[in-house]
């Protein structure tokens, strides 16, 4: 089956979203691999057919709930974007955001198998990019852009700054993730890495 095959079998119903709903639950609990389809099903209040009917196998089920995911992550990063506050308030809880969010459970099991069948499926990492990395680059380059238009920031590529301000959200700790060397962050390493990323960032764009 092709990517755009399997994509096109998903269909939408009264219980789609009960479906995403028991899915999203057991995913966060259990990771991708750990989850079955009957516990899905299950925590979903509805038989294996039932889910079956909406989604072909449990990756296209798992990306479809990545997508919203990642959604609900951008949603709540353009409440900060479209306030005004000063780089300075706003740039370390978005920080915080994205740190937290790269290192939770959901998180590292999106990017894993987002990666793993990219090569397979492109058109699934094409898709998961555009409403996670793509979507936060977006939401972070709209705050950018009315920060500049302040005078609070000096910014000549707004795209690349707010690629850069996430990337930087990674630093030290994205690696170990990626490779299994470290899968817990006390609440003090989080915040070192943080800060350190509006710091670093606030040195090259910041206001002289």
């Amino acid at each position: 089956m092709t990517a755009n095959a399997a994509i096109a079998t998903i269909k939408r119903g009264r219980k789609f979203d009960q479906v995403l709903e028991g899915a999203r639950t057991v995913f966060l609990r259990d990771g991708f691999e750990g989850a079955s389809v009957d516990d899905i099903a299950a925590e979903a209040g509805v038989s294996k057919a039932t889910l079956y009917a909406y989604f072909p196998d449990k990756r296209m089920l798992f990306i479809e709930v990545a997508k919203g995911e990642c959604q609900r992550q951008a949603d709540e990063a353009e409440a900060l974007v479209t306030l005004t506050a000063p780089p300075q308030m706003v740039l370390p809880v978005a920080a915080r955001k994205i740190v937290d969010f790269f290192l939770s459970d959901f998180g590292r099991s999106t990017f894993r198998i987002c990666v793993a069948e990219a090569e397979r499926f492109p058109e699934l990492g094409q898709e998961f990019y555009a409403t996670g990395p793509g979507l936060l680059n977006e939401r972070i380059s709209a705050y950018l852009t009315g920060a500049v238009e302040r005078g609070e920031l000096v910014i000549e590529d707004i795209p690349l700054a707010a690629a850069q301000f996430a990337e930087l959200c990674k630093a030290d700790i994205f690696p170990c993730v990626c490779f299994g060397i470290k899968r817990e962050f006390s609440v003090d390493d989080r915040n070192r890495v943080a800060m350190g990323a509006v710091e670093m960032f606030l040195a090259r764009y910041g206001v002289k």
